[in-house]
């Protein structure tokens, strides 16, 4: 059999594992090994590139799963998800984004924000369809789109822009053949957070075109500084034209657990239950009952929030000694700059992965490289910590060896 040209024309065709573009977490993944043959065990990676908690879930999260996971009746398909959880998440919305009027018919469980993302397109992309999605992006909705045969308008943002969307650039022909359109705040990798005014926009720009709004809200309950969370639901209008998915792995830190929900729209609602019913059986009605139990317990978010912003003033403090233009970000645990024009002894930088590369190789910090709307470097404050005096050892340590790179910057 010659399977190499059966292959899918969606995943590479028969090029498929010969000629695909090296993705940048695998970039990474090779940088660090050439780290550890470089670095003495004395000298220990610092890892700020990872975007998941550095903390397990609260031990009273675990315990209600290790309860729920003896309970025989629990071991059944769960299917579109069990009504315990359903009514937590709406009490959720309620509690902490002032979204009220929901019922069981406004929301389904996922496994994961990730998977929601993926099933979405199927439920409404044909061949030559638009789904169009803000650039850097998480890219799982739009990747699927292109499986389906659709097709994928970038809208950038980037400080120039505040990191929204202009949406008065979206060609005519674009919004005539749109059928989705993708938005993320709190902002991954920017750290931006939206604004009322910001989502008021998005319903009319959605109303006008008719295109369905998905808002992904992974990160929506981590905002800082007297900013609040916010729902895309809120506003008026929203429900009619789209839907918001949140995720219980980053404000819950249940990110292997697989567990997030989608909320809004009826109509979304029942096409992406109909697809899911023939793509999954349900995430495990033990977790589900442990996602029920988070959901009604916000104290553990709150306590992620006062750590998390107590990484980023201490990170943006050091970035800013270094020379990066920096400000603490207002939502999420990322922190975005613009990148280095070089070091002192002749080094010139031409986009974000070279410095990122140097970085690694020559301070043994991960950091993420974003080029895709200007050449931007993503920190993440996830990194592994005992307490807050190691917080601040690892900071100043990261301080260390970043000045020891002698940075040369624009501004």
């Amino acid at each position: 059999m010659n399977i190499q040209n059966m292959f899918a024309d969606r995943i590479g065709g028969n090029e498929f594992g010969i000629k695909n573009d090296v993705y940048k977490f695998a970039l990474i993944k090779k940088w660090k090994s050439e780290a550890k043959n470089r670095f003495t065990d004395d000298f220990k990676l610092i890892d700020l590139g990872v975007g998941e908690p550095d903390a397990p879930a609260d031990k009273s999260i675990a315990e209600v799963l290790a309860k729920e996971a003896k309970k025989p009746e629990n071991r059944f398909y769960a299917d579109n998800g069990i009504d315990e959880f359903q009514n937590a998440a709406i009490r959720y919305m309620d509690k902490v984004f002032g979204v009220k009027n929901l019922t069981s018919n406004n929301v389904l469980h996922g496994i994961g924000s990730k998977q929601i993302l993926a099933i979405l397109p199927t439920c409404f992309i044909n061949p030559g369809d638009y789904v169009i999605q803000t650039i850097p992006s998480y890219a799982v909705l739009a990747s699927n789109a292109k499986y389906l045969g659709g097709k994928v308008y970038n809208l950038p943002i980037n400080k120039a822009n505040d990191f929204y969307p202009d949406f008065s650039s979206v060609p005519k022909n674009v919004c005539e053949r749109a059928k989705l359109l993708y938005i993320n705040y709190p902002n991954n990798p920017t750290g931006q957070v939206a604004t009322k005014e910001f989502f008021e926009s998005t319903v009319a720009f959605a109303k006008k075109n008719n295109i369905i709004v998905v808002h992904d809200a992974a990160y929506a309950a981590l905002t800082y500084d007297g900013a609040e969370p916010l729902s895309f639901l809120s506003v008026k209008g929203a429900v009619d034209v789209g839907v918001e998915i949140h995720s219980l792995s980053k404000s819950f830190n249940m990110t292997g657990w697989r567990l997030g929900f989608i909320v809004g729209n009826e109509k979304v609602i029942s096409a992406y239950g109909a697809v899911k019913d023939n793509t999954d059986s349900g995430q495990f009605r033990a977790i589900q009952k442990a996602g029920s139990y988070a959901l009604e317990n916000t104290w553990i978010t709150e306590h992620n929030v006062k750590k998390y912003s107590r990484r980023l003033d201490l990170l943006v403090n050091a970035l800013r000694n270094i020379g990066f233009d920096c400000e603490k970000p207002k939502g999420t645990f990322y922190c975005y700059v613009g990148i280095p024009r070089g070091t002192k002894n002749g080094v010139i930088f031409s986009n974000s992965s070279e410095v990122a590369e140097y970085i690694l190789l020559n301070a043994n910090i991960s950091v993420v490289p974003w080029d895709d709307s200007g050449n931007y470097l993503r920190f993440s404050v996830t990194f592994s910590a005992c307490g807050e005096s190691d917080e601040i050892n690892i900071i100043n340590e990261i301080e260390k060896r970043l000045k020891s790179l002698n940075f040369i910057f624009d501004n």
